[in-house]
């Protein structure tokens, strides 16, 4: 009988916490098999233990001060057990890895053909003229165009889809016999993102490797692997034949991790949300699909033109909007550097309405974005707010940024980081400010009494929540929410597009929200803009935009976004590839 690529036997992980000997258990007892060639996806949430068991595999917790139980083999080598010079041979030799963020992983400050260079040498007997060969050889199998040039570029000098190839180029660079694939796509659009899965699928069937592919993302996992293991503190709760778990899940939890999947052909309604740690969020609202009178708001740049009588009925004020764009431009740099991000952009936001903004990396919805904040001035065009030109940072328009970690001061409580909008607008009453806060917290779903907790105590989807009180804390018309989902798992994604949801129908707040996730992006929103090299390439209402596209390039965004039945998603990357051949 042929031995199992990978065999995890009782594996048992903890982590230290604090200084008194405490610790907490992240992998509690998993098994698990994989045979040479195949593929199989861990998925689960945010904290259930999947990147840890990936680290295992590899020995990456030795050192740490982790406590290991139970027994991991990989090409026959027992991990635990392995001498240092054995695991480095593990390492690149018989099994790479490949992590979510290429930034972090690569050395800013040598070419990406030196480092894949380096890698090689270690493993192979062989000089550096040879080893240079094989870095081009490998830049160029992943899709690296003119690789003998680019394998001397720095990796700033690639964009984030460029870097992940470059990261699977050096995992190949020694033939392994297990690729382990870390969340490697959770910071792509999704056009990127299919590229990637197939350039997987491809090296799987050209090479004959093993795949581990770790991922929150479901839909992900089933364009990729051939099993499922779905984990949850730490504990297999379900594991076989992807289509058999995607359409019959047996456990609870999976079912309900699948019901927060946010799907292109799904309503926008309430989902179910797993996890009774968590708190329950309010239900989507069903946006109704009546027609409302044609609104008066300038029309888009290219696509569909106006949209008399295509509105959706929904939580909207029919008189003058809350921000209004015509011809907004935005260009950076001079002469032969000048780049320009947004083109020529128009549109219109009312209240209680939620306008998407969606695109490729590089599309410009973010300058446009930040634009409608006032964080960036337009190089031309006009930006009216209520009706007014506006300058600057207006009152009434606040952002929600995608990464709460980053813009949350560390060395500040989050009550205080809430706090800073109220100060800023005269509120000098201690008192009162701290008794507004309370409510804030309390309004997205935390506790009066997390005021003088640091941002580090929170879970990222907690910090989520406390930047969107901050967002609410002057009272705004406009927020403008800028990738809020993109780093959480879906249950997580779920709980914050639904508070979303229910404080704009409470407050009347007009939304624009900015994705790449195409599918979130469908069910929180009622109208939604294509945006392409800067231009709005269509806009209109969500439902005929999705299910009625008019421009190749919303075709193409739509045909990219992963679908959660295996048979499905190999038609689309042979079609794929058949449409690149």
């Amino acid at each position: 009988m042929t031995q199992p690529l990978v065999e995890v036997d009782g594996l048992v992980v903890d982590f230290a916490v604090g200084g008194a000997g405490e610790y907490v258990r992240a992998v509690d007892g998993l098994s698990f098999t994989l045979d040479a060639g195949r593929a199989l996806g861990i998925v689960g949430e945010s904290g259930s233990g999947k990147s840890t068991v990936a680290a295992a595999l590899l020995g990456l917790h030795r050192g740490t001060g982790a406590r290991l139980a139970g027994t991991v083999r990989v090409g026959g080598t027992d991990v635990a057990a392995a001498p240092a010079a054995e695991l480095r041979r593990l390492r690149g030799g018989t099994a790479a890895m490949v992590f979510q963020d290429p930034l972090s992983s690569l050395d800013p400050y040598y070419a990406v053909g030196d480092q894949i260079t380096e890698v090689y040498r270690v493993h192979a007997d062989v000089s550096r003229r040879a080893a240079r060969a094989r870095a081009v050889e490998v830049l160029d199998r992943v899709g690296i165009p003119d690789a003998v040039r680019r394998s001397r570029a720095r990796p700033h000098e690639f964009s984030g889809g460029m870097r992940q190839r470059v990261l699977i180029a050096m995992a190949l660079a020694c033939e392994p016999r297990l690729l382990i694939a870390d969340e490697p796509t959770t910071a792509l659009d999704v056009t990127v993102q299919a590229q990637i899965l197939d350039l997987l699928h491809g090296l799987r069937e050209e090479r004959g490797l093993g795949l581990l592919l770790v991922t929150h993302d479901v839909g992900v996992a089933a364009e990729s692997v051939e099993e499922l293991l779905v984990m949850r503190g730490g504990h297999a709760v379900e594991r076989g034949p992807v289509g058999a778990v995607l359409s019959a899940p047996a456990d609870p939890y999976t079912r309900a991790l699948l019901a927060a999947v946010p799907r292109l052909d799904g309503p926008r309604a309430a989902r179910a949300v797993p996890g009774p740690a968590r708190p329950s969020p309010v239900g989507l609202h069903d946006r109704g699909s009546a027609p409302d009178p044609a609104p008066q708001t300038p029309p888009a740049t290219a696509g569909r033109g106006p949209r008399a009588g295509l509105d959706p009925a929904g939580p909207k004020d029919d008189g003058e909007p809350v921000v209004e764009v015509f011809g907004v431009r935005r260009e950076f740099g001079r002469g032969k550097r000048r780049v320009v991000a947004v083109g020529g952009v128009s549109l219109a936001v009312r209240a209680g309405e939620t306008l998407g903004i969606v695109g490729e990396s590089g599309s410009g919805k973010s300058t446009l974005g930040r634009m409608l904040v006032g964080l960036l001035e337009p190089t031309s065009g006009q930006i009216r707010r209520d009706g007014a030109p506006a300058g600057g940072i207006a009152d009434g328009v606040q952002m929600v940024f995608q990464d709460p970690a980053s813009s949350l001061n560390p060395r500040r409580s989050v009550g205080e980081s809430i706090a800073d909008p109220l100060r800023a607008a005269g509120e000098r009453d201690e008192a009162a400010v701290r008794a507004r806060v309370g409510e804030l917290l309390l309004r997205v779903g935390l506790e009066p009494g997390h005021y003088d907790r640091y941002p580090h105590e929170f879970s990222g989807g907690q910090r989520q929540r406390v930047g969107i009180a901050r967002a609410l804390a002057p009272r705004p018309r406009l927020i403008v929410c800028d990738e809020p989902v993109s780093a959480l798992d879906v249950t997580t994604q779920a709980q914050v597009t639904a508070l979303l949801a229910e404080l704009q129908r409470e407050l009347g707040i007009a939304l624009v929200f900015i994705a790449h996730d195409l599918a979130v992006v469908r069910q929180v929103s009622d109208r939604v803009a294509v945006m392409r090299a800067g231009e709005v390439v269509e806009e209109g209402p969500v439902d005929e935009v999705y299910d009625r596209p008019a421009h190749d390039y919303t075709r193409r965004l739509l045909a990219a976004v992963p679908a959660l039945d295996p048979v499905l998603a190999a038609e689309r990357r042979s079609s794929r590839q058949e449409a690149f051949a």
